[in-house]
């Protein structure tokens, strides 16, 4: 066996490299022409129904709008009051929207608000697993990991409890599952450990999910940056590729081009976001001296004043 593997170390790096130069022409090809059939053939989803996590605000929110203004039926989940936003996406095209209110962190929440789309409408077409949080702060600096529970337990468990329950009618309806996870899940953005790898455990698992029931459901996994576009811009993208039926959602897309630097050359990315870390440090320590000596500045001023 060790010398299997040996001979594999040699021979398989240079099979490899010679294979994927015949391979990726006709790829390529085939990539065109499967992105133009997606833009011709477009899913309507007018009349269908669209459940949506996290619909109160920011990208949950947008995209229940442009789910609107295509026509979908709603039900949107949130812990927020969803009334406003009811009241929007009837005005701009839903001809039924269902507000539910529910915690995606708890498993007995995300099947009653299944059961809600199921009783009322009959049928589940799209899934949006949208609802997450984003909490910040240097791993060194943590005092209780267990703060940070929460993070898993809605960007990570949230999407999978509802998921658990929707495959049944998504498979009945040839359906779609929509999850926003993010280009932190493969990107490591300082400061935000627990979410970056909340983020990875959601692509890494839908990206299996797809490899177990993708022949039966579609499941477009977006990989948004933010805050480089505004939610509006967003949602728009998320929706049209979730219409489309794409794999993968880059958006902006120019980001994939740091994907493809992660994977030949990680060295480069891990010294460049250290550098940029640094300097993010060093300019932070220094706006925090400003201030203090300002503020100490002020205060000296106004005793003086007293003083006189």
């Amino acid at each position: 066996m060790e010398l299997f593997h040996k001979l594999m170390n040699i021979l398989l790096p240079p099979i490899a490299f010679v294979a994927l130069l015949f391979l990726l022409p006709p790829y390529l090809v085939f990539k065109v022409l499967h992105c133009i059939k997606r833009h011709i053939f477009c899913e309507n989803v007018a009349g269908k129904v669209v459940v949506i996590t996290g619909a109160a605000s920011g990208i949950g929110e947008q995209m229940a709008y442009e789910y609107a203004k295509r026509g979908a039926n709603l039900v949107l989940v949130d812990l927020k009051p969803l009334g406003s936003v009811v009241e929007r996406a009837q005005h701009l095209g839903s001809r039924d929207v269902v507000a539910v209110s529910a915690d995606v962190s708890v498993i007995q929440d995300c099947k009653r608000f299944v059961d809600t789309a199921i009783n009322h409408f009959g049928r589940l077409d799209h899934l949006v697993n949208n609802a997450g949080v984003a909490r910040g702060r240097l791993f060194k600096n943590v005092d209780f990991i267990s703060d940070f529970t929460p993070t898993m337990d809605i960007n990570f468990w949230g999407t999978v409890y509802d998921t658990h329950f929707a495959i049944p009618h998504l498979r009945k309806s040839k359906g779609k599952i929509i999850v926003i996870a993010s280009t932190c899940g493969w990107y490591p953005i300082p400061r935000l450990s627990f979410y970056n790898a909340s983020k990875a455990a959601i692509i890494s698992f839908y990206e299996t999910l797809r490899t177990e029931i993708g022949w039966e459901i579609g499941i477009t996994i977006g990989l948004g940056f933010i805050p480089m576009e505004t939610k509006e811009e967003c949602a728009k993208a998320i929706v049209k590729s979730a219409c489309r039926g794409d794999k993968y959602l880059v958006e902006p897309s120019w980001v994939r081009v740091l994907f493809l630097f992660k994977a030949v050359c990680p060295e480069v990315i891990e010294y460049c976001n250290r550098l940029a870390f640094r300097v993010s440090r060093s300019r932070t320590s220094i706006r925090n001296a400003a201030g203090k000596k300002n503020l100490k500045g002020s205060l000296t001023q106004s005793i003086e004043q007293k003083a006189e």
